[in-house]
């Protein structure tokens, strides 16, 4: 592969390697594996006031790895995860890992529609699911391969008695676990997430013949098709990803000393390649992270955050301003505060400037997609304002800013972000001509964004190619929900744009045509909400006796962002 002239490097903070080796491991089994041992007695995970140690850690995900492995499922087998931030999802996750198997991590909130394409296109026939969904589970799993359901509940892993409260709760008082019914039929099991990790504790786990080259995760993402596609991230992906972050991020944590003490708040989703990356980043340290089921309760996440000293805040705009609009936020000690992460969608200045202003800590703006493992481009962690670029290239990763010929383009140029490393995905699961579209000739990846990369590597996004929508630092891509709200009777055709919006970065505004009175803007908004994951469901809807449309009679959704 030709080296390029990284000229990014002269700006990057002292300590900061230019390079990381992934070869050191053979898999990032060997690199889980190695800081369970050299962790054994440290605390890995901290969740409403209950502790997980790395030892149980190694422990649990051990015992369900066994018990998935007495299934009989083959090499490389994929295993759904769809679990918020408890315990049981990193129990889980190295799990699938030691056993040899591929995890494909689900949003628990994905309505059928959404799960059903998931588990069929992944080839899933195994999941571990929270009881709280295991409804929208119940509505699809005969159109799928699963065979095989380990049911979470809330309390597991939260120690016996405050454990079995905490599950009495959510089922009886909160009443937040629909009634489901998952028979076993067709040689199909269900069976408890406790009761697994028993029964598996009493087999032995068989190693794995995973490589650097195995899949490690099956990474979803939406698609320009309107159908999600799968990122296949490899084991030398996660590890590369993982030892970027670590050479990355180590320079702003020399005042706590020991990166082990380091608490980094999880209060993003784990399913999500943002917040997953640095789970495995928090691994590869032997630090803790303190879990935050549900971040949307913002008086309860500023309580959570006032327990204990933290270092790391990885967020989203929307959730840094959230926070900032709660009247109990300046009760809280910021003193330890290390780093305020900001990705998944554009970082704003006004709240970077307000986030200083109160917390003392700069917002740090970073860049990455799925493909990459969330891993791209970030502004030094050591900067003490905030830039308004998405900042330079990690360590081992060239970006290339190219045109449409796919030919590089000088500094100062605007063109398409292109990014290659070790980090990058090796494809789409099962769709070679997307893949065929993504990967350059030279190695690089297409990621649809257009910036402009300045003489000291610093890069700033423009514009982008694709017209997905992001809605709190989630991609939304139009055709999907167009393809979706197509099928409401009534509609003629529809277009999905984006509209700037103060709080969600971006809002969803869909245009109809219709071919009855009787369709009102209500009527679409319910089939939303039925079939659409909350943050899919438009906010703004427009009804048009027609759409702009080019010649050849493809609708013209800048037309319709212009406003015209």
């Amino acid at each position: 592969m030709q080296q390029t002239n990284r000229y990014w490097l002269k700006s990057y903070p002292p300590g900061v390697p230019h390079d990381i080796d992934p070869e050191q491991f053979g898999s990032l089994n060997e690199l889980l594996e190695e800081s369970f041992e050299k962790h054994r007695d440290r605390p890995f995970s901290i969740c409403m006031e209950r502790w997980m140690s790395y030892g149980q850690l190694d422990g649990h995900s051990k015992a369900l790895g066994a018990w998935l492995q007495s299934k009989g499922l083959p090499s490389g087998s994929r295993v759904a995860i769809m679990l918020p931030n408890i315990p049981q999802f990193a129990v889980t996750m190295a799990a699938v890992l030691r056993a040899g198997y591929t995890c494909v991590n689900v949003n628990p909130l994905y309505t059928a529609r959404e799960l059903a394409h998931q588990l069929k296109d992944s080839g899933a026939t195994a999941i571990v699911i929270l009881e709280n969904f295991a409804h929208t589970l119940e509505e699809v799993i005969d159109q799928t391969d699963v065979k095989h359901v380990v049911v979470a509940s809330m309390g597991d892993l939260l120690g016996f008695w405050f454990g079995r409260w905490i599950t009495f709760a959510v089922r009886h008082l909160a009443r937040m676990v629909p009634s489901f019914r998952l028979p076993c039929t067709d040689g199909r099991t269900v069976t408890p997430f406790n009761q697994a990790i028993a029964e598996g504790g009493l087999l032995p786990l068989r190693a794995s013949t995973q490589s650097l080259d195995s899949i490690a995760f099956l990474q979803y993402t939406g698609g320009t098709t309107g159908l999600s596609k799968g990122a296949v991230l490899t084991h030398r992906n996660i590890v590369a990803a993982i030892l970027q972050a670590e050479a990355w991020f180590t320079p702003a944590l020399a005042k706590v000393g020991d990166v082990r003490r380091i608490n980094s708040i999880a209060a993003l989703p784990l399913y999500h390649i943002f917040a997953l990356t640095l789970c495995l980043l928090a691994i590869r340290w032997g630090s803790h992270m303190t879990l935050v089921p549900n971040p949307r309760d913002i008086g309860k996440f500023i309580q959570t955050l006032k327990h204990r000293p933290f270092h790391m805040l990885p967020a989203v705009n929307t959730l840094f301003n959230a926070l900032m609009q709660h009247p109990q936020f300046k009760t809280v000690d910021f003193s330890h505060l290390q780093v305020s992460q900001a990705g998944g969608m554009a970082a704003s200045e006004g709240t970077a400037l307000q986030w200083q202003k109160l917390t003392g800590c700069a917002m740090v703006e970073g860049w990455g997609m799925s493909e990459t493992c969330a891993i791209g481009t970030n502004n030094p962690v050591t900067a003490r304002e905030f830039s308004g670029t998405i900042g330079l290239p990690l360590p081992g990763i060239d970006i290339s800013i190219k045109d449409d010929e796919g030919k590089d383009l000088a500094q100062g140029q605007s063109g398409e972000i292109c990014i290659r490393g070790a980090n990058v995905m090796v494809g789409y699961y099962k769709q070679a001509d997307e893949t065929d579209k993504a990967l350059t000739a030279d190695g690089y990846m297409r990621t649809g964004d257009i910036g402009i990369m300045d003489t000291n590597g610093y890069v700033r996004i423009v514009d982008r190619k694709k017209d997905m929508i992001i809605v709190s630092g989630f991609n939304v891509y139009p055709n999907e929900l167009e393809n979706v709200i197509s099928l409401c009777s009534g509609v003629v055709e529809c277009a999905a744009v984006g509209i700037p919006d103060s709080i969600q970065g971006e809002s969803i505004k869909i245009y109809v045509v219709k071919n009855t009175p009787l369709l009102t803007e209500e009527d679409i908004f319910r089939y939303c909400r039925e079939n659409l994951t909350g943050y899919k469901i438009p906010k703004y809807i427009e009804f048009r006796d027609e759409l702009p449309k080019s010649n050849v009679g493809k609708i013209l959704r800048r037309e319709l962002r212009a406003g015209r």
